[in-house]
């Protein structure tokens, strides 16, 4: 592995055969691409290179090969040339098709809109992960994902270094400022969920010190502090320390809300956990990458 490569596992393949149907079905849904078949004979095979035309960090790799694969089915040879989580280089390919130029030409922008969206929430990822370098703090993304593509961006916030959060509803509890006011305090949500689905790891959102507080008396293991100001974030972590002396209790806190890259270091450097991001899936700009055909016409 060189410099500025990552291991990933990668994304849930049920999630990318469905995020695939569906984006190709947006392409072919008033009829099959009509361009291509009038200009590429059917029998024209071809070579296909996708390369970055700027810097960044490589996320759906293997979603781009499965939009070819969709298409093409067994007549398509696919390479990966370097791994997701790589850095980009402008010019260098990262992917690498053989098949028939009609299918390679049809699946193209399917393909190329998957890979740049996912490269871009890599690349933003991995930006805030460089901002908090060396504070152990870590960067984690939300629920703010464009429909039908969580999986997969929270596969690329992965390959840019940060930590997902929840996928779903039901995999987490949350307790957030309308569940407090719903239940009546923090403590009465806290109880609630606890009784609900103690089974299932449980975080708690505090707007003010005050709740911050109760939230750490009623025995809250992880405490999202929504829009603390610098001073007030030191202040949790300091009261969250000096709870967890007192009762051997380690409590972690997450920072979310106004974050900015220029303060991320800051706000990291207060002994916050985590670093909650919202922008990461829903404001990353797409990386630039292009797909270069070499036909075959012998």
């Amino acid at each position: 592995m060189t410099a500025g490569e990552r291991t990933v596992p990668g994304p849930d393949p049920d999630a990318v055969a469905e995020v695939v149907r569906v984006a190709l079905a947006e392409d072919l849904r008033y009829g099959p691409d009509a361009t291509t078949e009038a200009t590429v004979g059917v029998d024209v095979r071809a070579r296909a290179a996708i390369t970055p035309r700027e810097p960044g960090v490589l996320a759906g790799g293997p979603v781009a090969l499965a939009a070819f694969r969709a298409v093409l089915g067994d007549d398509v040879q696919v390479r990966q040339v370097v791994p997701d989580g790589s850095v980009l280089v402008p010019g260098e390919p990262v992917l690498q098709v053989d098949g028939r130029a009609g299918g390679l030409l049809t699946a193209e922008r399917t393909a190329l809109n998957l890979i740049s969206q996912l490269s871009g929430v890599a690349t933003l990822t991995r930006r805030w992960v460089d901002a908090v370098a060396g504070t152990g703090a870590r960067i984690r993304d939300t629920r703010k994902t464009v429909p039908g593509l969580r999986s997969l961006q929270k596969y690329a916030v992965r390959c840019g270094g940060g930590v997902n959060h929840r996928l779903g509803l039901g995999d987490a509890c949350l307790i957030k400022d309308n569940h407090v006011v719903a239940a009546g305090s923090v403590t009465a949500a806290v109880r609630a969920v606890q009784a609900f689905a103690g089974g299932l790891p449980l975080e708690v959102e505090v707007d003010t010190l005050e709740q911050l507080d109760e939230a750490l008396t009623c025995g809250a293991g992880l405490i999202l502090l929504d829009n603390f100001g610098l001073a007030a974030t030191a202040e949790a972590v300091r009261r969250a320390r000096t709870h967890g002396e007192r009762t051997g209790r380690h409590v972690e806190l997450e920072a979310s809300g106004g974050l900015t890259l220029d303060h991320a270091a800051a706000i990291a450097a207060t002994g916050v956990d985590y670093l909650a991001v919202g922008a990461l899936t829903h404001s990353a700009p797409i990386v630039d990458l292009g797909m270069d055909l070499t036909a075959d016409q012998g």
